[in-house]
């Protein structure tokens, strides 16, 4: 069952619509026209406007994306001569996909669990206020009245609370750098006595 129109045009409007510049930046770096830019946002925007629901979208920037190179690789294909500089065009798009790929999504993944472990690892007044203030977004004023602490407390403590894992994540690369296994068999010395 598809959504009703004004719903789509708010979803279109708070969650691709702030996309644009971004996807003109890009169009923009393919070497387009200011008029050919305007035709394929235009033309993006009415493939998505043609959805019956927009339900199924999970990533509004990349389906924008997805949407403008489809509208480009259309233009390409009416066109009867292809342009060289178009074929280097046609393989940007390709690297413009938006999805990072397994290794990336992994490697994320294994961030998030690493910042995860040092948020765990703050004391806990520090990482309660960091947790309310960082992830959940409250207002300092809010966490205060919350928790019955003065305002320069929570950003005192929200403040160290960050500078605590900056320093934590500095501390695990440096010991990953200094480590035989980064730097090969032997450390980094074995490479200039061999």
């Amino acid at each position: 069952m598809g959504q009703c129109r004004d719903e789509i045009v708010a979803w279109v409007g708070s969650n691709i619509v702030p996309h644009e510049a971004a996807l003109r930046a890009w169009l923009g770096r393919l070497s387009a026209s200011q008029d050919e830019i305007n035709d394929i946002v235009q033309d993006a925007y009415l493939s998505i406007a043609r959805l019956s629901s927009v339900a199924h979208i999970r990533n509004p920037r990349n389906y924008l994306f997805q949407a403008a190179k489809t509208a480009v690789l259309v233009r390409l294909r009416r066109e009867r001569i292809v342009r060289i500089d178009r074929i280097s065009e046609m393989e940007l798009l390709s690297i413009a996909d938006g999805d990072p790929g397994p290794e990336r999504r992994t490697s994320a993944r294994l961030e998030l669990e690493r910042v995860r472990r040092l948020i765990a690892a703050l004391p806990d007044r520090c990482r309660e206020i960091f947790e309310l203030r960082r992830i959940q977004g409250l207002p300092q004023k809010e966490i205060a009245q919350r928790m019955n602490l003065p305002e320069h407390i929570v950003e005192a403590q929200a403040v160290r609370g960050l500078k605590l894992i900056l320093k934590a994540i500095a501390n695990e690369d440096a010991a990953i750098d200094a480590s035989p296994r980064s730097q090969g068999e032997g450390g980094r010395d074995a490479n200039r006595n061999g």
